[in-house]
């Protein structure tokens, strides 16, 4: 048989898929597929083909289609979502279908009935960025389709996506309220970390020389707090537009959609320097962490080396114990993914049985809100090699099998998590069998 050829053209792609599905199939199997079936067959299929799509494939709790147009793929994104609203609406939580969609505008390579590449690609991560219930698009698609719709636009910037070179740019489809408002204790699954925003230091000492120093002072803050992974980090481009202007930090966390803000300033005299930081609750405005530094000026990039790993060690851990207290005064159903590692985490530093027990509820919880989020499989890793320390398992083998399979798929989802290694090894205080490896955890 001939071999079939491969095309490549431009399409719109729209990415779905349920929110929460495992836990659904966990509950009722049956129902979740007749629930999910009749969603599929009575309001999305009708939909894409309205908007001239096809749908290309369906993969239990996922789907993926085209559109010549991608006007008409975004129109159809809208139309699947209030629709879902619609049918969702007074149904209990747990015989509810949530979707979250991506659409994007790229290059795909057909090959027979299948597409795959990176406008394929692109659409799935930009499906993973958005909340249930909303839709995600790429920056090129916000290009082709703005002033098109009856709807708005917020703008998420540039986002790190796994397996993509570039930074993608995010836009999130401003739904009608009444749309948004699905299942408020399923659809918080996405783990919404709190970002911060480093501004631009300020040079204190009235010389514009050392402007250089002070303004690389800060892309170092931003860059070694981008590594530590810790946090989300708003980029330089979006900070700097702020340098040399008096900014209230509400408008900071409001256009920069940052939960807390760095600044400081640099005040250099003879042959020392001092740098100041603060680190800003910027929905409060309330100061969170204050800090000087002093240092002889010697080696002016030595200097700048050692404060910003000062600066960055304090800021980290301050931002975790700051976020640890407030995840731990919410109220059960409204926490999301984030708020469930971090008390799964206080749980687990308390080395009890009891403490393990509560602690993998709130790591399960997490992935059950969002079954990609690399850190709590990372935690259930940690809670299983728990279980082997405190005698809790009823066979090592197994429990150790499961602690590694959680471990290699945290770092799957995110193969720059030095925490996610870090539990991939066995480490002397914990022998991992070899016929241990590749078991379900």
């Amino acid at each position: 048989m001939a071999e079939e050829r491969v095309q490549r053209r431009l399409a719109a792609i729209l990415a779905a898929d349920v929110v929460g599905y495992s836990r659904l199939m966990g509950e009722d199997e049956a129902g979740t597929r007749a629930r999910f079936n009749a969603h599929l067959t009575e309001l999305i299929e009708p939909a894409i083909a309205s908007g001239g799509g096809r749908i290309i494939k369906t993969t239990g709790d996922a789907l993926l289609a085209e559109f010549a147009s991608v006007v008409d793929a975004v129109q159809c994104a809208v139309e699947i979502q209030s629709g879902m609203a619609e049918r969702n609406g007074g149904a209990p939580d747990d015989r509810q279908i949530v979707f979250r969609i991506g659409v994007n505008l790229g290059d795909v390579i057909i090959e027979g009935d299948d597409i795959h590449g990176d406008g394929v690609n692109v659409a799935a991560r930009l499906e993973a960025l958005a909340e249930p219930g909303g839709v995600v698009v790429s920056g090129t698609v916000h290009e082709h389709v703005r002033g098109k719709l009856d709807v708005g636009f917020d703008d998420l910037g540039p986002k790190e996506v796994k397996n993509i070179a570039e930074p993608v740019h995010a836009y999130r489809v401003a739904l009608d309220e009444a749309n948004n408002d699905l299942a408020p204790t399923q659809a918080e699954a996405i783990s919404r970390m709190p970002s911060i925003a480093v501004l631009p230091f300020e040079n204190m000492s009235g010389d514009p020389e050392q402007e250089y120093f002070t303004d690389g002072l800060t892309e170092d803050i931003i860059t070694a707090l981008s590594m530590w992974r810790s946090f989300p980090v708003i980029a330089r481009n979006s900070t700097f537009t702020y340098k040399g202007k008096a900014v209230r930090m509400q408008q900071v966390a409001d256009e920069l959609g940052a939960r807390y803000v760095l600044e400081g300033g640099v005040r250099k005299a003879g042959g020392k320097v001092r740098i100041t930081a603060q680190l800003i609750d910027a929905k409060s405005g309330h100061h969170v962490w204050a800090q000087k530094f002093d240092r002889d000026l010697e080696d002016i990039f030595a200097v700048q080396d050692e404060f910003t790993e000062r600066i960055v060690a304090t800021v980290v851990p301050e931002l975790e114990k700051i976020e640890t207290k407030r995840s731990a005064a919410k109220q059960p159903r409204n926490m999301d993914a984030w708020d469930c590692y971090l008390r799964g985490l206080s749980y687990l530093y308390g080395s009890t049985k009891d403490g393990n027990v509560r602690a993998r509820e709130m790591f399960e919880r997490a992935l059950e809100l969002d079954p990609a989020y690399s850190p709590a499989f990372t935690g259930m890793s940690y809670i299983l090699n728990r279980d082997l320390l405190l005698d809790n398992a009823k066979s090592f083998d197994d429990t150790a099998a499961r602690s590694l399979e959680a471990a290699e798929r945290a770092v799957a989802l995110d193969e720059t998590s030095s925490v996610a290694r870090t539990a991939c090894g066995p480490g002397d205080w914990l022998p991992i069998p070899p016929t241990a490896r590749h078991r379900t955890w």
